[in-house]
């Protein structure tokens, strides 16, 4: 059994892990025009999905600090906080409720592959709204043009992740079970 030390530091290398791992498929692009794609919101989902709620969401809180700070973690290893408070900061600051949100839906469900792709669609439109409309108040871009720059080219590929991180999440949370390495759920 393990003491409440162990689990604390078990819970702290977990984050961390998933911070970088955020960090790691942030610099995965598909250079698809007019927008590239990148494996961000996959990373954010999956860490949401696996850890819950609170670890998720403390898994892009750490992200977002190591990025602020000038570690190279955001998308085209780009850092500092003029990434967050440029004009697609939006997108990173919506991956805070996009985290917490499949984690808080996961665990008044259930951690099953089905409920998990339902969380993760519909948290994908947390950093898409949140990040048109930052992109509009930054940029000075009237709606049409954020919602065309900004939201509408994203909606296929966000869903297209969304339904990978539901099911890839699922996969990896029940192998952490088994290992011990994550309780067991206890939802519904």
């Amino acid at each position: 059994m393990r003491t409440n030390s162990q689990t604390r530091l078990i819970n702290l290398i977990i984050i961390a892990l998933f911070s970088a791992i955020i960090g790691i498929f942030s610099q995965v692009m598909i250079p698809i025009p007019p927008v590239p794609f990148t494996g961000q919101t996959l990373a954010v989902g999956l860490a949401a999905t696996i850890l819950g709620a609170k670890r998720g969401t403390y898994s892009v809180l750490l992200y977002l600090l190591l990025g602020a700070v000038g570690i190279p973690v955001f998308a085209e290893m780009t850092s500092g906080i003029s990434r967050i408070v440029g004009p697609t900061g939006g997108y990173l600051i919506g991956f805070i409720p996009a985290a917490f949100f499949v984690g808080f839906y996961l665990e008044k469900t259930k951690f099953t592959v089905f409920h998990a792709i339902i969380a993760n669609i519909i948290s994908m439109f947390f950093p898409l709204l949140i990040g048109t409309a930052w992109l509009k108040v930054a940029a000075s871009l009237s709606w049409t043009a954020a919602f065309v720059g900004g939201f509408f080219p994203f909606i296929l590929v966000g869903i297209a992740k969304a339904i990978l991180a539901g099911w890839l999440g699922i996969l990896l949370r029940s192998r952490l079970e088994s290992a011990k390495v994550l309780p067991k759920s206890t939802t519904a």
